[in-house]
């Protein structure tokens, strides 16, 4: 798979997941299941990398999936406990797994392109 699909599935993912979890978390904050700071707090996190996944830097996919894995445990939970909102959860999963497995590999293909890595030392 090259890198230019790779990045365009990753983004298009990415924005996938935000509006999805924008959504839920400002429904939830409406509707007074949770408060709307709380709900904004929630949202917040997952903003964090979008300048710079809508770019395609290699680096902000690399550490943008240690915040993914902060809603899979949110995904993974509300899977476990409840059953109302099953649907939601297993899409919720299904494509935070899709991302946590794009991320990484497209960071990791486009910085081998870029030449970008760690230095080796030189004796």
């Amino acid at each position: 798979m090259s890198t230019d699909m790779l990045f365009k599935l990753c983004r298009a993912g990415y924005l996938l997941l935000v509006l999805l979890l924008a959504g839920w978390f400002v429904n939830k904050g409406v509707t007074g299941e949770y408060s709307l700071p709380f709900a904004l707090l929630w949202i917040i996190p997952i903003l964090l990398p979008l300048k710079g996944v809508i770019q395609g830097k290699p680096y902000t996919y690399a550490w943008g999936s240690f915040i993914i894995c902060l809603y899979m445990l949110h995904g993974l939970t509300l899977l476990y406990v409840t059953e109302e909102y099953f649907a939601f959860a297993l899409i919720e999963v299904l494509l935070l797994g899709a991302l946590l497995i794009g991320f990484p590999f497209y960071a990791r293909l486009r910085g081998r392109e870029l030449g970008l890595g760690l230095k080796k030392n030189k004796k």
